[in-house]
């Protein structure tokens, strides 16, 4: 097997994951948000945001990083540069998505934190757990949209 197709099958795994663990953790939120926890119990919810955290950390931060590495080396298998308006796109997209993904990180550990606090105290959760909530939700759709959009022109390469 080949430096290329060792680079392209890393990358495009890399992909997968972002996009499936993106999913997956957002699924995870969102269900334990609604549903039949409606109620919002502060234990459950601190055990779904623990849980995603960890898998940002042993599946989403690895891909994260390997993702730029393996584009880069490929764009040299295959004699491109950053002058290609699809390798742009990318990029800029890949950092809006970071700028996003970032903050959620943190909110998502705060989130934890706060929910593991209410459960312990046998509190509700308070009100600047709803605020961050609400902020996480609102990253979470343009940062997903702006990754299908890469895998779109990872795969379109449009001119």
């Amino acid at each position: 097997m080949g430096a290329y197709t060792i680079l392209k099958t890393l990358h495009v795994l890399s992909a997968i994951v972002l996009v499936g663990v993106g999913l997956g953790t957002a699924f995870a939120m969102v269900a334990a948000h609604h549903g039949e926890n409606r109620r919002r119990d502060p234990a459950a919810l601190a055990l779904v945001a623990r849980n995603v955290v960890l898998a940002d950390w042993v599946f989403t931060t690895p891909a994260v990083i390997v993702q730029p590495l393996t584009g880069y080396l490929l764009m040299g298998e295959l004699g491109l540069d950053w002058t290609e308006p699809w390798i742009a796109w990318a990029v800029g997209l890949y950092l809006f998505t970071g700028a996003c993904w970032l903050p959620v990180v943190v909110i998502q550990h705060r989130l934890a934190a706060l929910a593991k606090a209410a459960a312990a105290g046998g509190h509700d959760l308070p009100p600047a757990y709803h605020r961050l909530y609400r902020v996480w939700f609102a990253l979470g759709w343009p940062a997903f949209a702006a990754v299908l959009a890469i895998v779109w022109l990872m795969v379109a390469r449009p001119g």
